[in-house]
């Protein structure tokens, strides 16, 4: 029978500690759900007191079939664990479970805390001891423990059971620093468990400093332990926690984890980790990571012509696993790299069927490799390589089109005095034999600048008569520029990512001397993809 795997996600709490990231508490609730829908077993919310977000959160927290839980520390030197106020907020958030940081490596005991050794071990207990007579599942985050094994294992390992005679249900082992690599990892854990420690209460938390946070995750799993702590996306201090869409995929797909563990997260949730994943990127308004493992965007990319060629015939060649089961999909990018096969493929997956030999298959692959030279990129703006091969193949429908388009901008000064950008725009697009002239500026709702682009994407997206109601879901999410020549006649590539309300990302690319002609084209093949998705080839 396999063996239960516990899954604890610390986003809220660890991942909060990101550079740069601030959950707002409505943030914080929707990330929850998300967590909750994917089949974590703990769900940590937070360190009640610490700031008032993350009080709130708890005070508005969802019922969730996963343990929610606090986050806190060990009691202080020189007070009971009953009157320290710390320790009392993080009771007071009411959650099932509480887990509290302690000291376990001797140098921070004497150098950070102040105290004796011993003293520190009494905490520990007095602390855990007082969760657990308050009806809470308590869970102890040995914190530095790797170091402090390294350092004095004795001592590490009597700071351990004192949690565990405490009542713990959780002894959670923190390599804090990230540097300990994944055989030290295994090795401890083993020794731990040979200390007296059992497996079946040990966690695993690790940061990614060496790169090597599923890594330890794993070796951890593989020594004995039953809990796995790590965060969406791999947010953390520094370098970041374990990262859950890596280790999650791997634990369900990978063996002997497979088989060995069970892990509640079922196959529904899995096919949609990719959206999970995405969507939290969404919140902190950050674009994905195209090489993150399994749901990056280029995690099933195959662009080298052999590669594509083998994956008509069978996928396995060069995919691990099937693209779907973790809700992403194969893309085969287009370049000057490319073959015949690898264009069919991608041909197909736009909805192309174009046979073998077929002239039209020449005609796409030079026309690729002249606009490459000219400054394009069809590796990564498959949206604008679809609508290339369409018009070739003489299948691109007309929707609309534009007739004309200005952009302008002023410098002038505001209310108070100071001197201030200004983009309009002006479009003029005829749709079904109407003329439709759309004005927008680029200010965005809190009225500031977002430059002459911003207020092009506007106008452009703001009267398509009939069509309007399809693309009134679209959005920016990213704008790219780079100068591919340079000198007095320097052509900017321009490369945009858009994103619907489906969770449809695409990207397209424009080039020019001018970097808003090299802006609309790109713009203007974004609306053209989503029409030709949303309307099919009938205009």
């Amino acid at each position: 029978m396999a063996e239960k795997l516990y899954l604890y996600d610390t986003t809220l709490r660890d991942g909060q500690q990101t550079q740069g990231v601030q959950f707002s508490t409505a943030e914080k609730l929707r990330i929850a759900e998300a967590l909750d829908a994917l089949g974590v077993d703990y769900i940590e919310g937070g360190w009640p007191g610490a700031n008032p977000t993350d009080s709130a959160f708890f005070e508005e927290a969802p019922a969730s079939r996963a343990v929610m839980t606090a986050f806190g520390m060990t009691k202080r030197a020189g007070r009971s664990a009953e009157n320290d106020d710390v320790l009392s907020a993080v009771l007071n958030a009411g959650t099932p479970a509480v887990c509290l940081v302690g000291k376990t490596h001797d140098f921070h005991v004497t150098a950070a805390l102040g105290i004796e050794l011993s003293e520190n071990v009494a905490n520990i207990r007095a602390s855990v001891a007082h969760i657990v007579a308050q009806g809470r599942e308590a869970l102890f985050d040995a914190e530095h423990f790797f170091d402090g094994w390294k350092a004095n294992a004795p001592y590490a390992l009597e700071c351990l059971h004192a949690a565990l005679e405490a009542g713990a249900r959780w002894i959670v082992l923190c390599d804090t620093n990230g540097g300990t690599l994944p055989y030290e990892i295994y090795r401890i854990v083993a020794e731990v468990i040979a200390g007296g420690i059992p497996g079946e209460r040990l966690g695993i938390h690790t940061h990614n400093d060496t790169e090597n946070a599923v890594a330890c995750s794993l070796a951890a799993v593989d020594a004995g332990v039953r809990q796995v702590q790590g965060t969406l996306n791999g947010l953390g201090e520094r370098c970041g926690n374990a990262n859950l869409t890596s280790l999650i995929p791997t634990l369900l797909l990978k063996e002997p984890y497979a088989s060995r563990y069970d892990i509640n997260v079922s196959r529904d949730a899995l096919e949609a980790l990719t959206q999970t994943s995405r969507m939290l990127d969404e919140v902190l308004n950050r674009v994905p990571m195209r090489q993150a493992p399994y749901v990056g965007s280029s995690a099933f990319a195959h662009k080298a012509g052999l590669h594509a060629s083998a994956i008509l015939k069978d996928p396995t060649t060069y995919e691990h696993v099937d693209p779907a089961t973790v809700g992403n999909r194969r893309v085969i990018p287009m370049s000057n790299q490319a073959g015949q096969s690898n264009l069919r493929r991608r041909l197909a997956e736009a909805g192309l069927e174009v046979a073998p030999g077929d002239p039209a298959l020449a005609r796409i692959l030079d026309e690729i490799k002249a606009r490459e030279a000219q400054g394009y990129t069809y590796d990564t703006a498959q949206a604008s390589f679809e609508l290339l091969a369409r018009e070739i193949l003489g299948r691109l429908p007309s929707y609309f089109e534009v007739k004309r388009y200005r952009v302008t901008i002023e410098r002038r000064k505001n209310k108070y005095d100071r001197m201030v950008s200004l983009s309009e725009a002006v479009v003029v697009v005829k749709v079904d034999g109407e003329k439709k002239l759309s004005v927008s500026d680029s200010l965005d709702n809190e009225g500031f600048d977002r430059g002459p682009v911003n207020a092009l994407s506007k106008a452009l997206a703001k009267d398509l008569g009939r069509y309007q109601s399809i693309i009134d879901d679209m959005r920016l999410v990213d704008f790219k520029v780079r100068i591919t020549q340079g000198g007095t006649e320097a052509v900017t590539r321009v490369i945009i990512d858009s994103q619907d309300g489906r969770g449809r990302r695409w990207q397209t690319v424009g080039v020019s001397a001018n970097i808003v002609d090299a802006s609309f084209e790109a713009l203007l093949d974004s609306v053209r993809w989503k029409l030709i998705r949303d309307c099919g080839e009938g205009a």
